[in-house]
């Protein structure tokens, strides 16, 4: 009984492991995003205020 106990719980850390690498991605990929959208925000409303002084 205890060595099914014992392999249950490490199938369940590696679990927590792969779903937390899982989420880390997912973090830096809607930040990369993020990052984007306001790198082009940035970039239309300089060109904009550019223009609008020209």
């Amino acid at each position: 009984m205890t060595d099914t106990s014992e392999a249950n719980k490490e199938r369940n850390r590696q679990i927590a492991q792969n779903e937390e690498a899982r989420q880390i991605t997912g973090s830096i990929r809607v930040s990369t995003w993020a990052v984007v959208v306001a790198v082009m925000i940035g970039a239309i409303l300089f060109t904009l205020g550019w223009i609008a002084t020209r």
